[in-house]
């Protein structure tokens, strides 16, 4: 059984993008998306310069964008192949799209809109996130309570994203939970907290002007949301839980259970990949990852998809 997940921010590096642009028809699509997404992403995935692609704004669209001209390359329109899919934060727009909550288009459009509405938000006042590593989850839990920071991403494997005022994040680095380590992440905001509300709104906005699908617009795969690791249940769903997830906490240890539950053999991340197999290798084991890292790895990632594909059960847990 397959499953396809889909990096979030903080997964991008320079020049990305550019072997990928190397593909018939890639340099085109990737250009149209830039005119939806309102960011050249032929230059900020080719020529941009890391502090560059750290913008929120730049970001978002960018690693969404990664994200599908990856799927298109290595899945074509074969998604049937596909058993579950999920993405980690703004991943799980492109996951939506591979689900067929949204078309492509639609996913980078909303992804411009995004990140643009995250930035303006985190600018508003002076707030950050920070990777606890280890310790004992209650023990890390208290500590955040007691500093007023919020559990953004829980993503298993002893792994928590703090978020919240930047006086609080350097308490905690100056005290942390027995036997955890604290690390500073280069981010603009408390993305997943209450600081990201005005965001919410923007991008309600956006999602409300959709055009309506054709036929049901159910998800003809199995989508899993941030929020609680659960199979969306249709397309308004999908649409809800994408809003509601910019200002409140990424569960991902939740989606990793729901993969073990559902029988998932194989755990493809699509480009930029590498932290969220890095993840599934420590919380589930059994199931075979692979990253694509590059255009390099295509050939390689559809040897991995014709082995997984149909393996399996599933269960809606």
């Amino acid at each position: 059984m397959l499953a396809v997940v889909c990096p979030g921010q903080g997964s991008q590096t320079p020049g990305m993008l550019a072997p990928w642009l190397d593909l018939p028809g890639l340099n085109e699509l990737l250009g149209s998306w830039s005119e939806l997404a309102g960011v050249d992403l032929v230059a900020h995935g080719t020529t941009s310069d890391a502090d560059t692609i750290r913008d929120t704004a730049v970001a978002q669209p960018l690693i969404v964008g990664a994200s599908l001209l990856s799927a298109h390359a290595i899945l074509g329109d074969d998604l049937g192949v596909v058993d579950v899919t999920a993405g980690h934060s703004v991943g799980e727009f492109a996951a939506a799209a591979l689900a067929g909550v949204l078309s492509p288009e639609q996913a980078i459009r909303l992804v411009g809109v995004r990140g643009a509405a995250m930035a303006r938000a985190a600018a508003a006042e002076p707030t950050g996130m920070s990777a606890v590593l280890g310790g004992q989850a209650d023990d890390v839990t208290a500590r955040l309570d007691e500093l007023g920071l919020v559990g953004a991403n829980v993503n298993g494997g002893g792994q928590v994203v703090a978020a919240g005022a930047l006086e609080a994040l350097a308490a905690l680095a100056a005290e942390p939970p027995t036997r955890a380590r604290v690390i500073p992440l280069q981010v603009a905001g408390a993305f997943h907290t209450e600081t990201m509300r005005p965001a919410v709104a923007e991008l309600q906005a956006a999602v409300d002007a959709l055009p309506a699908p054709d036929g049901d617009g159910a998800p003809r795969v199995a989508l899993l949301s941030n929020a609680d690791g659960a199979v969306v249940d249709g397309r308004d769903d999908a649409l809800a839980r994408l809003v509601r997830q910019v200002a409140n906490p990424v569960r991902w240890d939740l989606c990793q259970a729901t993969l073990a539950e559902r029988g998932v053999t194989g755990l493809l991340e699509l480009a930029p990949g590498g932290v969220l197999t890095g993840l599934a290798r420590r919380t589930l084991p059994g199931v075979e990852a692979f990253a694509v890292k590059s255009a390099d790895d295509a050939d390689a990632a559809r040897a991995f998809v014709a082995r997984h594909a149909g393996a399996g059960t599933s269960s809606d847990g």
